[in-house]
């Protein structure tokens, strides 16, 4: 796998990726994968599942009303 080495990284930028791994739970050097590989590698955005998911992950999810109508129907007589 390729190294890529970054010179004269502001002392602020590095703090806030060690903050935001921390955060995340991983390495700095984890997290500065996964802002790079967010950056540039294309995402779907036709994936309905994955936007679902995505919204269930930032909203906690949404309680709907049950709104089925309850009252029993009567079995449809086809003799006639």
């Amino acid at each position: 796998m390729p190294n890529v080495t970054v010179r004269n990284l502001p002392v602020g930028v590095h703090n806030a990726i060690k903050a935001r791994a921390l955060s995340a739970g991983r390495s700095t050097e984890a997290e500065i994968r996964f802002i790079l590989e967010q950056a540039v590698m294309p995402t779907p955005t036709h994936n309905l599942n994955a936007a679902f998911a995505k919204f269930r992950q930032q909203t906690g999810g949404v309680d709907l009303p049950d709104l089925r109508d309850k009252t029993s129907s009567e079995p449809v007589d086809f003799s006639k």
